[in-house]
């Protein structure tokens, strides 16, 4: 920025930079998508996203503002907002750790090695798999959702806690 035009209202703008960067970066990539597939932009809720922080293996995300899912693959981590509830998944199929794909005409993610079929919650619905996708125990923070990467929860091991791996928002 050209320094003659600094005022005190650069203070707000603290790390803009790098916001632009994150936007035209996801922009590419949503531009890309759209072009090879021939979607919509309102129809594509598949969105790319980075961690807001990282502390050693606690990952925060900020909270969707709609129904869609995001995908971290720094992380391999997968959040979903669907009907009021957050959850953070991992991003690999738990038959054979494949990355899971969102389908979004489908409403569900399915992995294309095997072609087990999971709802936007990560419940089982068909395939080779025998169990849901993995839920990360995750926390509330103002407008962030914390998933720790330690605590991954399988439903057939970890019901209970699996179960209840989600924030309601």
């Amino acid at each position: 920025m050209n320094e003659t035009r600094r005022d005190a209202g650069d203070a707000e703008c603290a790390g803009c930079e790098l916001g632009r960067r994150a936007f035209l970066r996801d922009a590419s990539i949503a531009f890309v998508a759209l072009a090879a597939t021939g979607a919509s932009a309102a129809a594509m809720p598949l969105r790319a996203i980075e961690a807001l922080s990282r502390y050693g293996r606690l990952v925060t995300y900020p909270i969707p503002a709609a129904d869609g899912v995001s995908i971290d693959k720094a992380n391999e981590t997968i959040v979903s907002r669907v009907g009021g509830k957050v959850f953070v998944f991992a991003l690999t199929c738990p038959h054979q750790n494949t990355a899971l794909k969102w389908l979004d005409g489908d409403k569900r993610f399915q992995c294309p090695k095997h072609s087990s079929k999971y709802t936007p919650e990560g419940v089982y619905i068909e395939g080779r798999a025998t169990r849901s996708m993995d839920r990360f125990a995750v926390t509330k923070s103002g407008n962030t959702v914390a998933a720790d990467l330690d605590k991954l929860y399988e439903e057939d091991q970890d019901g209970d806690k699996w179960k209840t791996a989600f924030i309601t928002v």
